[in-house]
């Protein structure tokens, strides 16, 4: 696999990782459309577990069929696919070296009450089924919080000596926040910098909103004039909160929203120096040849040709 000088300034970035894992980073970076440019974007189909079958695939009946995911991220061209055991497990015979696969190892359900996951996956899975990487939800704010933050410090030790690389979704919520304050600004980045610190190859946030949260955060905000007003220049500080952009940074899709919404947001995120997008509902959800063109179009955006 050749890599580009791009992905190997990427790579360098990691420096206490062993070949093995760099080599994962560089199976996902190099692959899909976007290969070699330090872009990327992931297909992630973990929302059965979290929403229910129900809530996820309905409007698209073809989704229920974890091939389908499989298929429509390798049509894509995409860098990689996320998901958790069970459907990596029913694709990964007929897909194998088609695509990496990052293996989600923990969940949650919409019949929870605390704001948990359970560890549903192990690094051994990951291994078993070819997986470039292992991803991990923490919640920072909740009351599970630190439950979460030393489970994915052991997890990570392991996938790291077997040369897996780690990806993190840091989603704030729980305990007293907000729904404001889980898309605050100040909360965004200070949830993407903890993943960092727990040792996240590539880090995955929400795009942050324009809010303050933290009444200790708002001030310096505004004493040291940190420019948030438009979502480019959130997202050029959510990078900046991740090592000085030494880590790999996505943003979730979130929410179902038009074409026109979606690409704005990319484009956002590309102006901002962020690495992609991580997108799941906002394209399995549309019928096939409407995926394939919305996923179509974010290429061309992180390619700067859009």
């Amino acid at each position: 696999m050749r890599i580009s000088q791009k992905v190997k300034r990427i790579l360098d970035n990691y420096e206490s990782d062993n070949p093995g894992t760099k080599a994962n980073l560089a199976r996902i970076l190099m692959h899909g459309k976007l290969g070699g440019t330090g872009r990327m974007i992931i297909l992630p189909v973990d929302q059965g577990f979290e929403h229910g079958p129900a809530r996820s695939f309905a409007p698209n009946p073809d989704a229920y069929d974890p091939h389908y995911h499989f298929q429509l991220a390798v049509d894509a061209g995409l860098n990689a696919y996320a998901a958790p055991l069970g459907m990596i497990e029913a694709g990964a015979d007929s897909f194998a070296g088609a695509i990496p696969t990052i293996i989600k190892v923990n969940s949650s359900n919409s019949l929870a009450r605390p704001k948990d996951q359970a560890v549903t996956a192990s690094v051994k899975d990951a291994l078993r089924l070819g997986c470039a990487a292992i991803g991990f939800t923490i919640y920072p704010g909740s009351d599970d919080q630190f439950e979460m933050m030393e489970e994915i410090r052991e997890m990570a030790l392991e996938a790291k000596s077997h040369g897996l690389a780690v990806v993190m979704w840091s989603y704030p919520r729980g305990g007293d926040l907000t729904k404001e304050g889980e898309t605050a600004m100040d909360v965004c980045a200070y949830a993407a910098h903890m993943a960092a610190l727990l040792g996240a190859h590539i880090i995955k946030v929400k795009p942050p909103a324009q809010a303050l949260y933290q009444d200790a955060a708002k001030k310096v905000y505004e004493a040291q004039k940190i420019d948030i007003s438009s979502l480019d220049k959130r997202i050029a500080h959510v990078v900046q909160s991740c090592f000085n952009g030494r880590r790999v940074v996505v943003f979730s899709g979130g929410e179902a929203k038009g074409d026109e919404g979606i690409c704005a947001e990319a484009k956002a995120i590309h102006q901002g120096g962020g690495n992609g997008s991580i997108i799941g509902r906002n394209t399995f959800q549309r019928p096939r040849d409407k995926a394939l063109e919305l996923l179509g179009k974010l290429t061309e955006i992180y390619l700067g040709k859009a």
